[in-house]
C-alpha cells in the first residue's frame, strides 16, 4: 500500500468493545445490553455478517428469538456512530476496529470466500470526494468496494 494511508490503532476483543461503548456514549446514545450483544456478535464474525446472521447469533446467545428488524435498527445506529461499516454489495456489516477514527473506507471483497479486507487510503478517497464535488455532487459517505479474488483463493485455484 502506498505511503498515503493513515495510521490508527485497531482494537480487538475487550478493547474493541470498550472503544465502541465509549464512542457510542460520546454520541449521546446508551450502551444497552442488547446493543452490547449485537456488537459482540458482529465483532465475532470473521467476514461481513448480515442482520440475519447477527440475529441468529444473538438469539442463540440469549436463548430467545431476536427479530432481524431489531438488529437492522441497531446496525443503522452503529453505522451512524462509526461502530460498524456496511459492505454495500453484500448487504452485510463489519465491526469498525477503530471507531474513534472517521474516514472513508475501501473494501476488497472476495467473490469466492466472502472475506473482506478494509483498506485506508486517504489520498484515493480524497480524490473520489473531489471528483464528486467537481461534478456538483456533495458526497456524504463514499464507499469504495473492489470485487475480485483474494490471494488465498487465488492460490487454491492455481
Amino acid at each position: 500500500m502506498p505511503g498515503h494511508a493513515h495510521q490508527h490503532h485497531e482494537s480487538r476483543g475487550e478493547d474493541l468493545t470498550r472503544a465502541a461503548q465509549k464512542t457510542l456514549e460520546r454520541s449521546g446514545e446508551q450502551w444497552t445490553m442488547m446493543r452490547a450483544s449485537v456488537f459482540d456478535a458482529l465483532a465475532g464474525f470473521d467476514k461481513p455478517a448480515s442482520a440475519y446472521d447477527i440475529a441468529d447469533a444473538v438469539s442463540k446467545r440469549e436463548g430467545r428469538r431476536i427479530a432481524a428488524n431489531s438488529i437492522y435498527r441497531i446496525l443503522d445506529l452503529f453505522v451512524g456512530a462509526n461502530l460498524a461499516r456496511r459492505v454495500e454489495s453484500a448487504n452485510a456489516y463489519v465491526a469498525n476496529t477503530h471507531p474513534d477514527c472517521r474516514h472513508d473506507c475501501i473494501f476488497l471483497v472476495c467473490d469466492s470466500c466472502g472475506q473482506t479486507t478494509h483498506l485506508d487510503d486517504d489520498k484515493l478517497t480524497r480524490a473520489v470526494r473531489q471528483a464528486a464535488e467537481a461534478a456538483g455532487f456533495s458526497p456524504e459517505r463514499p464507499v469504495i468496494e473492489v470485487r475480485g479474488i483474494c490471494a488465498d483463493c487465488a492460490r487454491v485455484a492455481s
